[in-house]
């Protein structure tokens, strides 16, 4: 006999009820004898203001639940994000709870200040999304004058799809392309409800056939190194190593570096590409 979805429902309360303690949710310790451990049925009843009856046949799977109920046993359960995401799509109900505002993605000081220091070497910091956050005067002139793109527009993948230098510049351009979309789609796993990664999703899906068809084939990757060919218009063809270090705090930055061998001519390139702009760049633009 195949199990219904109000078997994993009842499964689901159960587990939870066991892993509360009566202290946890206001409720008097008692220091009688119990067969099982966690909250009892009568607990979780009166804690969510149903009837003990009406409780019951929803841990046995007699009685679909309203999506009101399942409100209050969520409060009562008290379930996290997503363990109350998973309790609406157990029940089959629309989850109607108010979407929390995101809160604006803001530069970590410690990537700033590394920022700073890395003065003939390209990098950039990577936030949600791709979204380009912050980088140094050398790689505003590796890339593109980033300062000049608006700030809601500022998007790696963006750029990579359609600004035509970005194109030129990268002689692996499909290759790198697909990657860079594999990434996104590994992080789009983890926050699947971003309505700006969806924005960002819909925008390239229309304009760009390549990444119409990438996205699509669900292929993710999160990779952290490689190497990067570029054909510059000023000082020629670089080979560069592309090495990213993810901010250890969990807000999705990443410092993404290029460097090149000691002596090559790649070396030399970012040296005089560097002094070039190294003035006309104001590193303190970055983060706007």
């Amino acid at each position: 006999m195949q199990p219904t979805p109000e078997s994993h429902l009842g499964a689901f309360l159960r587990a939870r009820r066991a892993q509360l303690q009566p202290q946890e949710c206001g409720l008097p310790a008692t220091d009688s004898a119990r067969r099982v451990t966690g909250l009892r049925r009568e607990q979780v009843a009166a804690l969510a203001a149903i009837s003990v009856d009406y409780y019951t046949r929803i841990e046995q799977g007699r009685v679909r639940a309203s999506t009101s109920v399942l409100t209050t046993l969520a409060r009562a359960l008290r379930l996290d994000d997503d363990q109350q995401r998973y309790l609406y799509e157990l029940a089959g109900r629309p989850d109607q709870r108010p979407r929390r505002r995101r809160q604006p993605q803001r530069l970590r000081p410690a990537m700033r200040r590394l920022l700073d220091q890395l003065t003939d070497t390209p990098a950039l910091v990577l936030g949600k999304r791709l979204d380009i956050l912050a980088w140094n005067p050398s790689a505003a002139a590796l890339y593109t004058d980033f300062a000049a793109v608006p700030a809601a527009r500022r998007n790696y993948l963006r750029l990579l799809f359609t600004d035509p230098a970005m194109r030129e510049l990268d002689l692996d351009w499909e290759h790198d392309a697909r990657d860079a979309v594999a990434t996104l789609r590994l992080e789009a796993a983890a926050d699947p409800d971003d309505p700006d990664l969806a924005r960002l999703v819909g925008e390239l899906s229309i304009k760009d056939a390549d990444f119409r068809t990438w996205w699509a084939e669900h292929r993710v990757s999160s990779a952290s190194y490689g190497t990067k060919n570029y054909r510059h218009p000023l000082v020629g063809d670089l080979t560069l190593d592309c090495d990213t270090w993810a901010a250890p705090d969990g807000s999705g930055q990443r410092l993404i570096v290029l460097t090149a061998e000691p002596g090559s001519p790649s070396h030399d390139a970012l040296r005089i590409l560097a002094s070039w702009t190294a003035e006309a760049t104001d590193p303190e633009a970055v983060n706007q």
